[in-house]
């Protein structure tokens, strides 16, 4: 492996630390840093310590916000009655860009694992519980990802959220729009049966 000056290996190591980056990527990185202006450069660094000074929890759903509440929890226009949970700040995007979801959110920051340690002491689940029994919320869609631990969330959650008498309901889950059946695998054709619908 290649031996790089001090503080370009450190660089190196830090970008290492970002999801879905690996030594080549971090490299290529770390070299269009140092290619780049001293400009770009204090950008870049101002615009990191800037998100992480400006930024926090909203202190109603958890999304990432700069403001509290934030801006789907104060909204007028939303539906406040209708409370959609994600596992992550970035899945609201997701729901958003459908444009057919107009009530508010509740992010866990993550999902249950106990093989890898996280029980719902580590999600925020809490304050979901706390916020439906206050009253106010009509139901609660479970929007978690149908993978084991998404499945396993969204199972605890309905448990939990049952002795609170709010109605709690699942995102449906099966095949794509303008996917095949054959390359279909058993699981997410079952899926697709079961949420069957009248025509």
């Amino acid at each position: 492996m290649a031996k790089f000056a001090e503080p370009m290996a450190r660089l190196i190591d830090e970008l290492r630390k970002l999801p879905g980056v690996g030594s080549k990527s971090a490299q290529r990185y770390a070299f269009h840093i140092l290619r780049g202006s001293d400009e770009d450069a204090e950008q870049l660094a101002g615009a990191i310590r800037e998100i992480k000074a400006a930024l926090r929890l909203c202190s109603v759903c958890n999304n990432i916000t700069d403001v509290d509440p934030c801006v789907y929890c104060s909204s007028a226009t939303r539906n406040q009655r209708v409370v959609c949970v994600v596992e992550e700040p970035t899945n609201i995007a997701a729901v958003e860009k459908g444009r057919s979801f107009n009530g508010a959110y509740h992010v866990l920051h993550g999902t249950l694992s106990p093989i890898h340690g996280v029980g719902p002491e580590h999600l925020r689940i809490a304050n979901l519980i706390s916020r439906v029994a206050g009253g106010g919320v009509d139901e609660v869609i479970v929007a978690t990802n149908p993978t084991v631990e998404g499945e396993a969330t969204a199972v605890y959650l309905a448990q939990q959220l049952r002795a609170t008498g709010v109605r709690v309901t699942r995102i449906a889950t099966g095949l794509p729009a303008g996917s095949d059946i054959e390359y279909a695998d058993e699981v997410t054709l079952q899926r697709a049966l079961e949420g069957r619908r009248e025509m």
